[in-house]
């Protein structure tokens, strides 16, 4: 291959970065969270981030959204350097995250929690339309009149996601997602992460429930005491006898 081709395919793959962690390590006085991990994820990808408790996947996480500043190592979205960058500056930038435990207001209804998303994105004549599309995207439009105390678990993880999306973000990162449903309402929330990505949102999400894992992993990656352990496709993760041995046998 040419010098010129080399080059000009080395750009392009730079562009097709949304996200990439360079050698980045976290530590917490002895503790050594993270371990000089680096990691690469393209626009467009739906990306898995399994490993047992421990392991870092949280860690990274934060450190992606600026919770924690790295102790060693860079951060990049959208080849810009955010390494120091707040939380609400990467926010302003296209990240969003959802954590685990869902971030909603009990005693409002629905609309009124997507209202709080919205109103300081869009302008006054626009949110009421925002929050239809957002809420018919996600597939939560019959439960905006609802108070959301009244909702079951798997509903209320909807209305954030859906209120993630207020902020327009190309990198949505969840945080077990379905965590504590059941067969019904993960397939639903299955549905609802792949239609997000058809919509051209890169997403990197956290989970221990292989089956949902296996159902919407575009790429997995694998961590291990705070080291990166794997990565590959589904296929290749299932079929790689070291992580068989430690994680596809136990509980991930």
């Amino acid at each position: 291959m040419k010098v010129q081709e080399i080059q000009k395919k080395q750009e392009a793959s730079k562009y097709n970065k949304i996200l990439e962690l360079k050698n980045v390590t976290m530590d917490f006085g002895g503790l050594r969270a993270v371990d000089d991990v680096s990691i690469t994820v393209n626009k467009g990808e739906l990306r898995g981030l399994i490993g047992p408790n421990g392991a870092g996947k949280s860690t990274i996480f934060k450190l992606i959204m600026g919770l924690y500043t790295p102790s060693s190592g860079r951060i990049y979205f959208n080849n810009k350097d955010i390494t120091k960058l707040s939380t609400w500056e990467r926010a302003r930038t296209g990240m969003s995250i959802k954590m685990q435990i869902p971030g909603v207001f009990g005693e409002l209804s629905g609309y009124e929690n997507m209202r709080i998303a919205a109103q300081n994105i869009n302008s006054m004549s626009e949110i009421d339309n925002e929050i239809l599309r957002l809420s018919k995207l996600v597939g939560i439009d019959d439960l905006l009149d609802s108070e959301v105390n009244n909702l079951s678990h798997g509903q209320q993880q909807w209305l954030e996601i859906a209120m993630t999306l207020a902020s327009k973000p190309e990198l949505l990162l969840l945080d077990e997602p379905v965590a504590g449903m059941g067969p019904e309402e993960t397939a639903f929330t299955a549905q609802i992460v792949k239609r997000l990505n058809e919509e051209g949102i890169s997403i990197i999400f956290i989970d221990h429930d292989m089956e949902f894992v296996k159902q919407i992993s575009q790429q997995i990656t694998v961590l291990h005491q705070g080291k990166l352990f794997a990565e590959g496709n589904i296929a290749e993760i299932e079929n790689n006898k070291d992580v068989i041995d430690i994680y596809l046998g136990t509980e991930v």
